[in-house]
C-alpha cells in the first residue's frame, strides 16, 4: 500500500534539499533553527518521515512537527499540531 503523503514528501525533500542552507539562512527563512545536539536538549523525538520529524517539546509537553534538510543536518520551522 502507498502512501498518500509519499510525492508531497518526496517534492518538499527535494526542495529543501536542492539549496541546502547554512544555518544563518535558515535562521532568517524559519526562525530557530536546531542542530541535532539541541534537537534532542528541546524535544523529544517521536518519529521521522523525511522531510518531517514529529516531536514533543520538553519545556511544555507540546507536540508538533519540525523540517529538516540533510546535509548539513538542521531542524527548522516547529509547528504545533492542532489536536
Amino acid at each position: 500500500m502507498k502512501d498518500p503523503t509519499e510525492d508531497l514528501r518526496r517534492q518538499k525533500v527535494e526542495e529543501i534539499n536542492s539549496w541546502q542552507a547554512d544555518r544563518g539562512v535558515l535562521g532568517l527563512r524559519y526562525g530557530q533553527v536546531w542542530d541535532t545536539q539541541e534537537l534532542q536538549q528541546d524535544f523529544e523525538v517521536q518519529g521521522f518521515l523525511a522531510p518531517f520529524v514529529v516531536v514533543k517539546r520538553k519545556s511544555d509537553g507540546v507536540v508538533g512537527s519540525l523540517l529538516f534538510q540533510h546535509m548539513p543536518r538542521f531542524y527548522f520551522e516547529f509547528t504545533p499540531d492542532k489536536r
